[in-house]
């Protein structure tokens, strides 16, 4: 039996595993996905807040504070790419002027550090590109960007590193109290478990009620984006939002890690697997983001994508003990990004207080590093060329990434099983062209290392094939 079940490996669930995962205790992560980080964690606006914007005093306020320090740190500890950039909310007028004022006294309560209001000149003056009509700016320069879907992929390789057991393609199906524990049924077979950690996501109310009395209900909200080239890259050089509202923190424009522009989203019901992107929602989010940044280049978009987050109507997150031994960290939208770390600490504090044992380990791995060939120095690039001559093969062009790289990857703790699965740790496909030019070439590696035929190889999620053929009856075979 295992002492904890964590059920969802997006950035909440990696980051309850990496804490718990310092302690001697048997885990297992169940994921329902072939690989970590693809529902929320991959979809979404990148961006670290400073914690102005939650209520004083809820758990999101907190938790948004704390994981804002802790993402910082643990972002240079485990060599996930991460830039410190800041943010600017703007007003257009009188009324949204004062909700500035409210939300800096928010972030003052929240302990918030360096915020400042700006007056539309000072504003003009930090980032050129803002429209003439900004009238104010609510200025933090604690809010940063990062590589979503790699610090969760740092923090369950950490846990999996330091002992965790994490089993993909393990969707729950049922989850029964047995004694002083749980039997969680999945469709990779039963786990049984001291204590189960509900991380699901947008599903994490349909896995709270499998273990308690339904209390709540998750209402998915889809968010669609455009992401520019980087010939857009530079447009801005911090995150701009505009005033929030009932339906969240508005249109943003903001640079990327990767050098890219990322524009979006808006809030629409939906489906909780439902990431399909519209004309209409496309058209919003255009029109939204000219009013900040008049200057933007659209026709510099080379992808449009569509993340799903997991609202409940409530402004807080949703975290405690509906059963014994059974802890939701449900409702988690944003900031839930920036604070997954925090509350993975504040999951084993919970956990401690119904009982779960915890005794420090000797020895806790906390190290990663990774070769971004692209950022090497010359005379870097030609002693690892040297050494292993998979490193003078490039396979992404736009991006840079050689043969070795992907060779790497695969040899991780948790190792790619799709083409996007390579995108999402090397960048392979994720330039100008989006894999026109790689994508053959990163089926070719993975069929050969994986030894598969190049026809079952997937592009992302399981039974997403990248390869297909028309039968004489004129329907695609795989």
């Amino acid at each position: 039996m295992a002492d904890v079940v964590i059920i969802g490996c997006g950035a909440v669930g990696a980051a309850t595993a990496m804490e718990l995962s310092r302690y001697k205790l048997e885990l297992v992560i169940l994921e329902r996905e072939n690989d970590v980080a693809v529902g929320t964690t991959k979809a979404n606006s990148a961006i670290l807040h400073a914690g102005y914007d939650p209520r004083p005093g809820t758990l999101m306020a907190r938790l948004n504070v704390r994981g804002s320090e802790l993402c910082r740190a643990y972002c240079h500890a485990l060599d996930v790419p991460y830039r410190g950039c800041g943010s600017m909310v703007l007003a257009f007028s009188e009324e949204e002027r004062e909700t500035l004022r409210e939300l800096l006294d928010r972030g003052v309560k929240n302990g918030v550090p360096g915020l400042e209001l700006l007056t539309g000149d000072q504003a003009r003056a930090r980032e050129p590109e803002l429209a003439d009509t900004v009238q104010a700016a609510l200025w933090a320069p604690t809010a940063a960007i990062v590589s979503p879907w790699e610090m969760c992929l740092a923090f369950a390789e950490t846990a999996v590193k330091n002992g965790a057991q994490l089993r993909l393609n393990a969707c729950v199906t049922g989850i029964e109290r047995r004694g002083e524990g749980y039997t969680v049924h999945t469709a990779q077979g039963d786990v049984e478990a001291r204590y189960v950690v509900n991380a699901a996501g947008v599903d994490s109310g349909a896995v709270h009620d499998m273990a308690a009395p339904h209390s709540f209900d998750i209402t998915p909200s889809r968010g669609e984006y455009y992401l520019l080239d980087k010939a857009e890259g530079a447009r801005v050089n911090t995150v701009i939002f505009q005033c929030p509202t009932k339906l969240g923190k508005g249109v943003l424009v903001s640079p990327t890690v990767h050098g890219n522009l990322i524009v979006g989203p808006n809030a629409e019901p939906s489906e909780p697997h439902d990431e399909a992107t519209t004309a209409g929602g496309l058209a919003f989010v255009k029109e939204r983001a000219l009013l900040s940044v008049p200057g933007i280049d659209f026709s510099k978009s080379i992808r449009n994508f569509a993340g799903v987050r997991a609202n409940t109507g409530r402004d807080d997150f949703l975290i405690g003990c509906p059963a014994p031994g059974f802890l939701d960290l449900a409702g988690i939208c944003s900031p839930g990004l920036t604070s997954a770390p925090a509350i993975g600490e504040y999951a084993v504090e919970l956990l401690a207080r119904e009982g779960l044992a915890l005794e420090k380990k000797e020895h806790f791995d906390f190290s990663r590093r990774r070769v971004r060939f692209k950022e090497l120095s010359p005379e870097a690039r030609e002693e690892l060329v040297r050494r292993d001559p998979a490193y003078g093969r490039v396979i992404c062009r736009c991006e840079t990434v050689t043969e070795g790289e992907i060779l790497a990857c695969l040899r991780t703790p948790i190792p790619p099983v799709s083409v996007d699965g390579v995108k999402r740790r090397v960048n392979a496909g994720m330039g100008r062209c989006q894999g026109g030019f790689c994508a053959p070439r990163v089926v070719e590696i993975l069929s050969r290392e994986l030894h598969l035929s190049p026809g079952e190889i997937v592009k992302d999620r399981a039974g997403m094939k990248m390869l297909a053929r028309e039968t004489k009856g004129g329907e695609a075979d795989v």
